[in-house]
């Protein structure tokens, strides 16, 4: 599978969503996590990533995901077709599609886990190979689940509003 690579371990994908945009689906270097995340929730669970055996500085994964609407509260029932219509409008015209590469943390001398992604407010991203859960001392990122969303971000060229 991971052919020409020498993989110190091959485990599942996870996500932290620290938003209160759900995450309808993502990828760590073109594989899939599975699990849609709802803000300020963990999930993932698809397989594999494959670290290398040696960490080494410059080491990055690609990470795509897609944003979209945390709550279906607003829904209008099915007694009214063209406000079920224009609900689902409004719900479509709020997905984004994203990609960023980051860095992998230098993980020498530990065991690596798999990857967790931890999605942060303004399309920011923190990744891990951490055997340790989130919310453990040891786990390595300390960013709270909820965090505020700010008034704006910057903008971000590698965002891709999705095609309807």
């Amino acid at each position: 599978m991971f052919v020409g690579v020498t993989v110190a371990s091959a485990s599942s994908i996870y996500g932290i969503n620290h938003t209160h945009w759900a995450i309808n689906r993502f990828s760590v270097d073109g594989r899939s996590a599975i699990d849609i995340i709802g803000p300020y929730q963990g999930g993932g669970g698809g397989c594999c990533y494959g670290a290398p055996e040696r960490g080494h500085p410059g080491l990055t994964v690609r990470i795509d995901w897609e944003t979209g609407a945390g709550s279906t509260e607003d829904f209008p029932g099915t007694g009214d077709w063209a406000k079920v219509v224009a609900w689902e409008k409004k719900i479509l015209a709020q997905k984004r599609r994203h990609s960023k590469v980051v860095p992998v943390p230098d993980y020498t001398d530990q065991r690596v886990c798999g990857i967790t992604v931890h999605f942060l407010p303004c399309d920011e991203l923190q990744v891990t190979t951490s055997c340790y859960g989130y919310g453990s001392p040891e786990y390595p990122i300390k960013t709270p689940l909820h965090l505020p969303e700010p008034q704006s971000c910057p903008a971000n060229s590698t965002d891709q509003k999705e095609q309807q």
